[in-house]
């Protein structure tokens, strides 16, 4: 009895003890012993997906396991990636260029206009007199230049006229001269022969002097007419100006000007932007610059509703911006529909040169000792190499690299407890993306 006791003293003490000290293992033992072959069974299955090439514990004398991918390259699209905007193809603010108030009713924002459509029409007031003036003045200048031109011909002939008496004059000088130093003629003849070729000539200067006076004239009339049709065009150009029309055709982002508004000139009539086509704008950073070329094509996704659209660069910049040290780059999108609007915010990709590339996923990458992004490799020895390596792209599916060789064996996991040439223990698992 006293043993049977014991017995009992023990096995309550024993239950106690795994109830009381060791509840939450005794607790997790039974509740756990109806799962333990599911468990098991999936472990197995999970173990038998990912490995390739089991290595037996016993096998790796003490080295570190590691869990190592087989990657090979793969022919990308290397495209630059930018965030930008997009940006109206032409925008203007249409001003008036002469003082008047406005006698059209305006136009609303929104509106669209063709090239040349009128937008706001100012009172012309006396401009239309001020250009009948001008022109009168301009026909007034007209006749007169036709009269210094009958002028001018008319004091030509009267120098040739005045030159024949001069002719004769000298030629009567010379007989009277003659005759009478051989006693046939009176002194006196020869000072009436002397006088009439002193009045011949002074005729022939009076007639130089109406040459020159009908020439002055005539070019005096040539000058009020260049005047007068100076003035008849500035009335008419002011006349021009009292109608402000659209430069291009497009969309008004405002209201033109109230009707029975004074304008002066630089005052605002309205806005008019052309959003077809549109542009998209971006700045490229110096390290991706060298890579995009004009005529590139480009597709981009709009922030707002996640548009796709797509279209070429037209626009390479050959000059940095003094601040951010990036280049504009203008890519030409069709908007025949105007569903794009001027300022929204775009992702866009550029078509670049293809690459190899690997793609693995973001874990993998570590640094080195000295800082240096990139992954830990093993050779068909197991020991471990570091690569540097360079991000192109970030995907769902994982990141893709470049800088490696085509076909490497990379630690994707334990690769933080090992260095470059250490031995692991590595086990293969299969690249599933």
């Amino acid at each position: 009895m006293r043993i049977v006791s014991l017995i009992l003293a023990i096995a309550v003490g024993a239950g106690l003890y795994f109830w009381v000290i060791e509840r939450e293992q005794t607790l997790a033992f039974v509740s756990g012993q109806s799962g333990d072959a599911e468990t098991e069974t999936a472990e197995a299955a999970d173990d038998a997906a990912n490995v390739e090439e089991p290595i037996d514990p016993s096998e790796t004398g003490g080295l570190i396991k590691v869990v190592v991918r087989k990657s090979v390259a793969r022919e990308i699209d290397n495209a630059v990636v930018l965030r930008g905007q997009t940006e109206a193809a032409r925008q203007v603010e249409v001003r008036a260029e002469t003082s008047s108030t406005v006698i059209s009713p305006p136009l609303r924002k929104g509106s669209f206009v063709e090239a040349g459509e009128l937008m706001c029409q100012l009172d012309p007031g006396t401009r239309s007199s001020a250009l009948a003036e001008a022109r009168a003045r301009l026909a007034e200048a007209i006749a007169r230049k036709t009269e210094a031109e009958s002028r001018v011909p008319e004091s030509e002939s009267r120098v040739i006229e005045a030159q024949a008496r001069i002719d004769e004059a000298m030629v009567n000088q010379n007989a009277a001269r003659r005759l009478s130093e051989g006693g046939f003629a009176a002194e006196t003849r020869v000072k009436n022969a002397e006088a009439a070729v002193a009045a011949a000539k002074a005729s022939f200067e009076a007639a130089k002097a109406g040459v020159i006076a009908a020439t002055s004239g005539l070019q005096s009339a040539d000058a009020s007419i260049e005047s007068a049709a100076a003035s008849v065009a500035t009335a008419e150009k002011e006349l021009e100006r009292l109608d402000i029309r659209a430069p291009f055709a497009g969309l008004l982002e405002s209201d033109t000007a109230e009707l029975g508004t004074l304008l002066q000139p630089g005052s605002l009539c309205a806005t008019v932007i052309q959003l077809d086509p549109v542009k998209l704008v971006a700045f490229a950073p110096e390290t991706e610059v060298a890579r995009v070329e004009v005529g590139a094509m480009a597709g981009a996704r709009l922030a707002a509703g996640g548009q796709d659209v797509s279209g070429k660069v037209t626009f390479l910049s050959r000059a940095a911006d003094e601040t951010t040290r990036t280049f504009r780059v203008e890519i030409e999108v069709p908007n025949a529909d105007l569903k794009i609007r001027d300022g929204q915010t775009a992702e866009i990709a550029i078509s670049a040169a293809g690459a190899k590339a690997h793609l693995l996923p973001s874990s993998a990458l570590t640094l080195n000792e000295t800082g240096l992004l990139g992954l830990r490799t093993v050779d068909d020895n197991g020991v471990v190499a570091f690569n540097p390596t360079t991000v192109i792209r970030d995907t769902a599916q994982g990141i893709w690299l470049t800088g490696l060789a085509d076909e490497v064996n990379v630690i994707v996991v334990g690769q933080e407890f090992v260095t470059a040439g250490v031995t692991v223990a590595p086990t293969f698992q299969e690249q599933t993306q």
